[in-house]
């Protein structure tokens, strides 16, 4: 293809994804985010406000199929507004990314449940527990279920809860369950050195039935194959979980480097100006490498999300991808660490937004998804796996 088409294709892209709505809308997120992190950080959770913003923007109902009122969108369009909404807050990112990856999970269900779910509308705000930590027994017409999930993010604020348990049976089956709000009980348990305001705390089920249509199985959403249910009718419900698991833990990380670029552009770089108005070498050279490690990130989630958004992705898409990810999330926090080593002391306190930003990159680049080594052990292996002489299946 021409230079010239592919950059005019380039620039199309481009200019549809940030004209989607949930782009357009997480900019107004991002700003009641920021206004509120600071109580979101003594409170450690969200705003209401915050959540209902998210809402609004349309966040939850993204994923969600569109005969449910949803938009059954793509990951680039999510991609993009999370790491938005992260320049105001990373707890928010967070939130708003999960909520749409949970909403895309929930399609799995049979079409029962997901009526069942979504009768009130595609905004319902669903949070998961995605650790096989719970015990499911089989009873008629369903599944009697027990267990303890601690790190559910934003689970004060749910509407339904998606579990996983593991079945009692003679060979035993990893299962998510949908639990509506008040059929589980919450401890605050979520006291973190970064991403405090995801309010991610315990939730516990004891003995709670669930039917059988708001149940399916683990391996449904990691082949990215629906069990006879409609919600295959859209591409990003057709893709495996590890092909784009990563995008949903790494977006709000390349949010908060955009974060710290710009808290740094106006605590740090006044600092080190010289009299004709330029930066002095040593900043220049921070801001250039840090800016640089953002949009190097930014590029690699958005090629993972493009692929993702196919619908049709091959055994080595997902291992890039998630190789992809993890790296965009390294690369994300090294920008951070060298803008808050560059800073001084000043960055060092409370009101410092800069040390905030520090703090949020590395716990949310600390989530076992975005981990790179196994990620590169699981590229170096289908990059090496015999593959059948050319012409045989």
């Amino acid at each position: 293809m021409p230079t010239e088409q592919l950059t005019a294709r380039r620039t199309t892209s481009r200019i549809d994804i940030d004209s989607a709505a949930v782009v357009v809308a997480a900019a107004d997120v991002a700003k009641i985010a920021a206004e509120h992190a600071g109580a979101a950080e003594r409170d450690r959770r969200l705003a209401p406000e915050v959540v209902r913003s998210m809402l609004d923007a349309g966040f939850a109902r993204h994923f969600v199929p569109r005969r449910h009122g949803g938009e059954a969108g793509t990951f680039e369009e999510i991609v993009r507004a999370v790491s938005v909404v992260g320049e105001g807050c990373t707890s928010a990112a967070w939130a708003a990314s999960l909520t749409a990856s949970l909403g895309r999970m929930a399609a799995y269900l049979p079409e029962e449940g997901q009526r069942r779910i979504w009768a009130g509308g595609p905004d319902t705000l669903i949070v998961g527990a995605l650790m096989p930590l719970g015990r499911a027994r089989r009873e008629e017409g369903g599944w009697r279920i027990n267990g303890t999930w601690p790190y559910v993010s934003v689970v004060d604020h749910a509407d339904w809860a998606l579990v996983c348990a593991m079945t009692t049976e003679d060979r035993p089956t990893a299962r998510f369950f949908a639990v509506p709000r008040g059929d589980w009980r919450t401890e605050d348990t979520w006291s973190s050195v970064g991403m405090r305001g995801t309010g991610s705390n315990t939730l516990s089920v004891d003995g709670v039935f669930v039917p059988d249509e708001l149940t399916f199985t683990r391996d449904a959403v990691a082949t990215g194959l629906a069990e006879g249910t409609e919600g295959a009718e859209a591409p990003c419900h057709r893709v495996p979980l590890k092909a784009v698991n990563g995008l949903c833990f790494a977006a709000p990380v390349l949010g908060a480097a955009r974060a710290a670029l710009a808290a740094w552009r106006e605590g740090t770089a006044p600092r080190h100006t010289s009299a004709s108005g330029g930066l002095e070498s040593a900043a220049a050279v921070v801001l250039g490498r840090a800016a640089g490690e953002a949009d190097t990130a930014a590029l690699l989630l958005e090629a993972a999300a493009r692929t993702a958004d196919t619908g049709q992705v091959t055994a080595m898409d997902v291992a890039r991808n998630s190789r992809d990810c993890a790296l965009a999330a390294e690369l994300a926090t090294a920008a951070v660490d060298r803008l808050f080593a560059s800073a001084g002391t000043r960055a060092h306190q409370d009101a410092a937004p800069l040390q905030r930003h520090w703090r949020d990159a590395h716990t949310a680049a600390g989530h076992i998804v975005l981990g790179f080594t196994p990620a590169a052990e699981a590229y170096a292996r289908e990059l090496h796996a015999p593959r059948p002489p050319h012409g045989e299946n």
